[in-house]
């Protein structure tokens, strides 16, 4: 898949972010707010077409975290209804690609890790107040390469 199979988000900041991310093989636009973040490419699941976004991201273990906040907003993001429908996603990391499976937490395995990610990316905790949906938080948990 080259990168103009990609749709990337349509909110601005995000696009002109996720280009200089790419671009850049992940030594530009690799934070937000000081925190870490990953391109997410995911399969829509209404279009099956590839589309991508850049997410905050914490750890645990190997795995990685992100949270669909969407900014305390009352629905979830598109990004997140797309990995419910289709969990297997690509990510970038830094300079490193690779496939990755996606799975949402527990409610238990969630209040393991949410004070980290708050730590981590403090505005989680206004968002989860803002908004009265539970506010998802999803492993990306690298797939071995073919």
């Amino acid at each position: 898949m080259s990168q103009d199979d990609i749709v990337i988000s349509p909110t601005g900041w995000v696009a002109e972010q996720a280009r200089r991310y790419a671009e850049s093989g992940g030594t530009r636009g690799a934070t937000i707010q000081g925190a870490p973040c990953l391109l997410l490419d995911y399969r829509g699941r209404r279009t099956g077409q590839w589309r991508r976004t850049v997410l905050i991201y914490g750890t645990d273990g190997d795995d990685y975290l992100i949270v669909a906040s969407y900014g305390g907003a009352e629905q979830h993001p598109k990004w997140y209804l797309n990995l419910l429908d289709e969990p297997d996603v690509r990510l970038q990391v830094g300079a490193e690609r690779f496939a990755a499976h996606a799975q949402p937490l527990t409610p238990e395995e969630k209040a393991r890790v949410w004070p980290g990610l708050v730590e981590l990316f403090a505005p989680y905790a206004e968002y989860q107040k803002k908004t009265s949906r539970d506010i998802p938080v999803v492993r990306l948990r690298r797939v071995a390469a073919d």
